[in-house]
């Protein structure tokens, strides 16, 4: 599988990676011999690099993803929130992922916190470091990142602890500040950049593009509406864009290719994009998407498209 390198650092990472939110349980629960072998196959199908978070599960795609990676691997995960115990009678937060562990989630953009969080999802894991660093969902911190979460993480990777860092957001609009204001190597998007929403091409790709920033794409499936669902952003999706699939769905089928095949492939076709990140919580599901990431796409299907 090909490689492309983030930004001016030392990583690279393969086309196709390995998103970890699946097998921490979002939306249904994931026996971890079921994680275990998605992610074994992942590394059977030359998929290199894997992506986690705290946030996933409270702790369990990092636990999952720690005890399963073998060999040689890219690995990254995020800060921004830390793990505390919930207080005995205090329920499980609802945030979308089953039977989550008895933990709730703070956030913390302190450079004690940065590093704090670090610390506790290598232990998690399992491992002695991470190759990448993510900013998590900083949509209403932004002053914070500039005062204190970007300079621990820039002096994380001045120490050599991780070799690149980022930022991973839903939204254009503040990851383009961060691009143009900090040393970034890499952005992970998610939905901004797909068949449906092209949005990032506005500011934050033309920006990644100046700054020498990579882009790993994340939510090219649209939360499952390219993908044969019904859902769009996490929501029911609007009978307009329930047209709009059908119509890309007809464009595909004329050339023979599978909708969610040219919505996997569909970013890496801007140079600023690395990777594209599909989320899988079983064999079979790393086998479709992968096969469907492998698949031939004619050019004269982009053009119609």
């Amino acid at each position: 599988m090909e490689r492309r390198r983030l930004g001016n650092s030392p990583v690279e990472v393969t086309t196709l990676a390995f998103g970890g939110a699946a097998i921490g349980g979002l939306y249904a629960p994931v026996p971890e011999v079921d994680a275990t072998a998605a992610v074994r196959r992942a590394q059977e199908r030359g998929i290199g690099y894997f992506d986690t978070a705290p946030h996933y599960g409270t702790g369990r795609s990092e636990h999952l993803l720690g005890t399963a990676l073998t060999g040689e691997y890219v690995l990254s995960t995020k800060v921004g929130r830390l793990l505390v115990p919930l207080e005995p009678g205090e329920p499980p937060e609802d945030k979308g992922f089953a039977d989550p562990p008895p933990y709730k989630r703070v956030w913390d953009w302190s450079a004690d916190g940065i590093r704090r969080s670090l610390e506790e999802s290598l232990k998690r894991l399992g491992v002695d470091h991470v190759d990448i660093l993510y900013l998590h969902d900083p949509d209403d911190h932004e002053e914070e990142v500039y005062a204190t979460a970007y300079p621990a993480l820039a002096a994380l990777r001045e120490e050599g602890v991780v070799r690149a860092i980022g930022a991973g957001m839903n939204q254009t609009a503040m990851l383009t500040r961060f691009v143009e204001r900090l040393d970034l190597d890499v952005v992970l998007c998610a939905g901004r950049y797909t068949l449906l929403d092209r949005s990032a091409e506005e500011d934050l790709l033309p920006a990644c593009l100046r700054r020498g920033t990579s882009v790993v794409i994340g939510g090219a499936y649209n939360s499952g509406l390219l993908a044969g669902g019904t859902t769009y952003n996490y929501e029911p999706a609007p009978p307009e864009l329930l047209d709009r699939v059908a119509g890309l769905e007809r464009v595909c089928a004329e050339h023979g290719v599978p909708l969610r095949a040219a919505a996997l492939r569909f970013a890496l076709r801007h140079p600023a994009v690395a990777s594209v990140l599909v989320g899988c919580r079983s064999v079979a599901e790393v086998d479709d998407n992968t096969t469907l990431f492998e698949t031939d796409i004619p050019e004269a299907l982009w053009e119609a498209l």
